[in-house]
Parts: structure tokens; C-alpha cells; sequence
């Protein structure tokens, strides 16, 4: 008898290795996923602009990159606390002066089109098809920066909406990945929808929104002609999508796989979704490289008590030539933070 559902997840030709440069886009599960592959020492660039909840928001930040936009003083505003914030930005990108605030936003653009451009696969993470617009422009926001709520309007969109942003997210990924020189066009982008719920919607409003977000990607997917949206000489991105929702739905429904709020998930639950990730957009070989820089990791990271004892000393230099190892046998890995780490240490002796 078998008392486990395990979700069928489709072969995807999307293939993630140590050269692969990865980027997110998102919710706050965005930020937790792409921390699982960044703790494995991938490339990665998780949300530029802070984290992201709703798709239309999603699709403007990646519009603003694409357009190569250089923000300045219309886009951002001073609150009553004398902090600058952009609404096209979380709140991380705020400023005590306009001018860092705009430094910060034109920065995040510069990097994520450098990012882009170089790479493989983009995973955007949709949260909630719950927006909030100005009242004054009708423009969507990424953050209300806890503002007066009644600049706002919130309102659920429709699955047509959403999949109109999605279907402009892909083209905008393809208009960065045609500024490419190197020749790589290839890119590969994954949708799914984030397994958090907004119970803070109610749970019957959380489940149509989660629901909105499903039927946008599907009609995306279905109705996505790759080779009719590109050419030999640019084609247009693979798209797919990952089933993280019906995972944790089906596979990890236990709130032992939560946090202590009971709507965020564990760390356990963050790394079987790794797993699963790692299962289907990795070969053996990559996954027996994640073993190995894993073990590496949890050595690198045993607790130092006297950095000058003779033993700490031969500790540091094994590691830096396991690490040095480990970067001539993987292909694309870069251990560099690890080995300067060891690296001060034997010379603070």
C-alpha cells in the first residue's frame, strides 16, 4: 500500500550544471529556492529589485531591464518618514537620499541585464494574482511600502491578464538574450506558482488566486509556438513549468514541513524541493558534483575556536586545496569566497 503521492514532473529540456547561470524572479520563495542553489555555490541572481509578489509587477521590473530604463527623480518619492522608495522596487532599494535611492534602482537594472544576458535559466515565481494599483495613475505597484492605504486600489486580476504579463516577461527575457554577443541563445524559462498561501486573503480567496495564477501559465504554455516566435538566428526561450505548488500541496501536506507561523515552509521542505528540482533539471553527474560540494560545505563550515592553533592552521590549508580540487574536477565552480576565507586565516598567524 502505498501512503505517499509523489508528483509526476514532466522531462524538461532545461539542464542546470555548474556553468549554468540561474536567475529568480518573485515571491519570497524565489528568495528561498534560488538561497538553496546559492548555498550549492551556483551562479545566481535572485530578485534584483527585491522580492515580488504579483505578476504584473513581475513583468514591469523585467520590461525596465529589457528597455535598458535609467530611473530618476519621476520614479521615486519621498514618504513621511524621510526615506525615498521607488514603487517599482521593495523596499530594500529605499534611500535616505533621492539620489541613493535612484543610484540603487539604476545599479539593479545594470547588473540584472548583465546577468541576463548571459543566462541559461530564469525561474519566475508568481505569489498571488492579488494587485495593488495608485488610485491616481492605474499603475500596478510591487510594494505599498506602508503607505496610506487609501492611495490604493487591490484587486484580484484575471487569468487573461496575468497570462498577458507572462507571454511579456518571455519576450522581454528573449530582447536581453538577443543583446548577447557570446552567441548563447538558448534560454530556458520555468514558471511556478509559489506554495506559500496569502491566508491573509481568506483561504477561499488565497485559492482562487492561486488558481488565477495556474490557468495563466497553462494558457501560456499551450498556446506558446516557440518556433514561430523566433528565428534560427534568435529563437525564442523554451518555457516549462514546475510544479513546487501541487509539491508541497500533495507531497509535503504534513505541517511538520512548515514554520512556526504554519504558512511558511521549513528549511526540510525547502530542501526537498531542491531535490526535486535538482532531479529533473540535473544529470547524475551534476547531482554527484552537489554531493560533493555539499560535504565540502558542511567541512568548510565546522566552527573554528582558536585560529591560531598549529591544528586550525592544517585545517585552512587542507581546505584550500580541497577546495582548489574541487574547482579542477567541476566544471564552472567557483570556490573563491571558501578559499579566501582559509586563506586569511593562515596569514592572521
Amino acid at each position: 500500500m502505498n501512503f505517499f503521492t509523489k508528483i509526476d514532473i514532466s522531462s524538461s529540456g532545461a539542464r542546470i550544471d555548474y556553468k549554468s547561470r540561474l536567475a529568480f524572479f518573485g515571491s519570497c520563495f524565489a528568495d528561498n529556492i534560488s538561497a538553496q542553489f546559492a548555498s550549492r555555490k551556483f551562479c545566481v541572481l535572485s530578485n534584483p529589485f527585491g522580492t515580488v509578489y504579483n505578476p504584473l509587477s513581475t513583468a514591469m521590473q523585467i520590461k525596465a531591464i529589457a528597455n535598458g530604463k535609467i530611473f530618476g527623480e519621476k520614479d521615486v518619492f519621498l514618504d513621511m518618514r524621510g526615506l525615498w522608495y521607488s514603487w517599482d522596487a521593495h523596499g530594500s532599494l529605499s534611500g535616505v537620499t533621492r539620489e541613493e535611492c535612484i543610484a540603487k534602482l539604476n545599479a539593479a537594472a545594470y547588473e540584472s541585464r548583465e546577468f541576463l544576458q548571459n543566462a541559461d535559466t530564469v525561474f519566475i515565481t508568481l505569489g498571488t494574482s492579488f494587485v495593488y494599483f495608485l488610485k491616481e495613475s492605474g499603475i500596478a505597484v510591487s510594494n505599498c511600502h506602508r503607505q496610506n492605504p487609501n492611495l490604493f486600489i487591490r484587486k484580484m486580476i484575471s487569468a487573461d491578464h496575468v497570462a498577458e504579463a507572462l507571454k511579456s516577461i518571455v519576450q522581454d527575457l528573449q530582447k536581453i538574450k538577443r543583446q548577447d554577443d557570446s552567441g548563447n541563445r538558448d534560454l530556458h524559462i520555468v514558471f511556478t506558482v509559489s506554495p506559500l498561501r496569502h491566508m491573509s486573503d481568506g483561504a477561499h480567496n488565497n485559492t482562487l488566486s492561486k488558481a488565477t495564477l495556474q490557468l495563466a501559465i497553462d494558457k501560456l504554455i499551450t498556446g506558446y509556438d516557440r518556433h514561430a516566435e523566433g528565428t534560427l538566428a534568435n529563437p525564442a526561450p523554451y518555457i516549462s513549468y514546475f510544479p513546487s505548488y501541487e509539491i508541497v500541496m500533495d507531497e509535503l501536506r504534513d505541517y511538520r514541513f512548515y514554520d512556526s507561523d504554519m504558512i511558511h515552509l521549513s528549511k526540510t521542505a525547502e530542501g526537498y524541493i531542491f531535490e526535486r528540482m535538482a532531479e529533473t533539471y540535473c544529470n547524475e553527474e551534476t547531482r554527484e558534483a552537489i554531493r560533493k560540494v555539499e560535504k565540502f560545505i558542511k567541512m568548510a563550515n565546522h566552527r573554528i575556536v582558536d585560529s591560531q592553533a598549529p591544528a586550525t592552521q592544517e585545517f585552512a590549508q587542507k581546505a584550500i586545496e580541497q577546495a582548489e580540487e574541487l574547482e579542477k574536477e567541476i566544471a564552472g565552480l567557483s570556490l573563491e569566497e571558501d578559499k579566501r576565507k582559509f586563506q586569511e586565516i593562515i596569514a592572521n598567524v
